[in-house]
């Protein structure tokens, strides 16, 4: 298959075997995949509803797509083999904490001319709204000189809940963004203030692609319980932050 020459031995068999089994139990419709492009590197910045996006995103594309993924799955041969043959790149921690060596680790397959999948929120979203991005895609992009596409996945979450391990048949959509040229900030990417600015810009082209309620919260933290979501009495969300209310801090699209 065109592109995928290099890919580990397993991914290319999976993107043989995967298709007829996803299309199967996933009527999945793709939109804009001619924004991704055919040999340039660039990020996939996707919004995370469910453990199948790291499976649907790739699938539609003649490339192959390299995830980061904790070293820990390298210690045991039961998820190692499983993991290098998917293309999945080990994480290994450094001295100056796992957010160092996964920028290091992300601009090294941008570098090599690859795609880099990656979930700006950090971890999949526990309610099906889109919540803060996280710095480090916006990182590598300006690392490495390279564009972002962001990718909203929007089904998935009803196919296969967290939790879940049977799928269930809804459909799905994959909608591929018009690629974002960061490169203005190029000469200011270790202010934290530009970071942040264009992660925002990020987020906000995923929520136009995915029509979710944006939460300017980490989604982690909402896991946690440090933050509580709560509805106030025009049906819209409110925020919790230590048992004080925060105003509101939600955006829908549109």
């Amino acid at each position: 298959m065109a592109g995928l020459a290099d890919a580990p031995r397993m991914y290319r068999a999976l993107k043989k075997v995967l298709p007829p089994i996803t299309d199967r139990y996933f009527p999945v419709r793709v939109e804009g995949l001619d924004n991704v492009p055919e040999v340039e590197p660039v990020i996939l910045a996707i919004n995370h509803l469910s453990f199948i996006d790291s499976i649907l995103v790739p699938i539609a594309i003649e490339r192959p797509v390299y995830y980061l993924g904790k070293a820990d799955y390298w210690d045991s041969w039961k998820t190692r083999w499983f993991f290098e043959g998917t293309g999945v790149v080990p994480v290994r921690r450094t001295g100056d904490g796992s957010g160092d060596a996964a920028l290091a680790t992300g601009v090294e397959i941008l570098n090599r001319g690859d795609l880099l999948g990656i979930y700006p929120e950090g971890t999949r979203s526990p309610d099906g709204r889109l919540y803060r991005g996280k710095t480090g895609p916006v990182r590598m992009a300006l690392e490495a000189g390279v564009r972002i596409v962001p990718v909203a996945v929007e089904g998935t979450d009803r196919a296969m809940p967290t939790g879940s391990y049977l799928p269930k048949r809804r459909p799905i959509t994959i909608r591929y963004g018009q690629p974002l040229d960061l490169s203005r900030f190029a000469d200011r990417r270790d202010d934290p203030f530009v970071l942040r600015s264009a992660t925002d810009e990020l987020m906000f082209e995923i929520m136009l692609l995915s029509g979710q309620e944006y939460v300017d919260e980490y989604a982690s933290k909402v896991k946690s319980g440090s933050v509580k979501l709560g509805e106030d009495a025009d049906g819209g969300t409110t925020v919790e932050i230590d048992g004080a209310e925060k105003s509101r801090s939600t955006r829908r699209a549109g």
